[in-house]
């Protein structure tokens, strides 16, 4: 006699983590997110692994649980992952004070984030590439080959720039 189960938000190809109470504002934690939007899931492990930033480690580590999440609980084929979203929220803010001169103060906001990334599984087709035989390439130009453009080696030529007039030298 329970709660009836939550329906599932996203389609089955898709896996999510999120991490909260990450010790960064929202701003910076986007600019770490945009690097990996749309790649590969081990081409954005590779990225944040060599990122100077110092948020891409909690990144990272959200990213993991993410493919995690989608090889162990959705049945995913971890090789075909891409990060489909990251997306970034703001958390709590902690106000602090800052003592200043005559008595005032001045307050200190040191703010946390969040971010939630959903991984999907894509598979990348090759496509098959056409190739036309030369005999059938060579009959839709009527067996003509195409004209050659003029360059500077084959003899056309600029026209020479004209020099301007030299002045003299004015002394007081």
């Amino acid at each position: 006699m329970g709660k009836e189960a939550r329906a599932r938000i996203l389609s089955d190809s898709q896996a999510k983590a999120i991490g909260r109470g990450i010790r960064t504002s929202p701003r910076k934690l986007n600019l770490v997110a945009q690097t990996i939007r749309g790649k590969r899931a081990e081409a954005a492990l590779a990225e944040l692994s060599f990122s100077p930033r110092r948020v891409a480690h909690e990144v990272k580590k959200v990213l993991q649980s993410a493919i995690a999440n989608a090889e162990n609980n959705h049945d995913l084929d971890v090789d075909d992952l891409v990060v489909t979203e990251a997306s970034v929220g703001k958390n709590m803010v902690l106000k602090r004070f800052h003592a200043r001169a005559r008595g005032r103060g001045a307050s200190i906001e040191k703010p946390f984030a969040q971010i939630t990334i959903v991984v999907e599984e894509k598979r990348e087709e090759v496509p098959a590439k056409k190739e036309e035989p030369k005999a059938k390439a060579e009959a839709k130009s009527g067996g003509k080959k195409p004209a050659a453009k003029k360059t500077a080696a084959s003899g056309a030529r600029k026209p020479a720039k004209k020099a301007a007039p030299k002045r003299a030298k004015e002394t007081a």
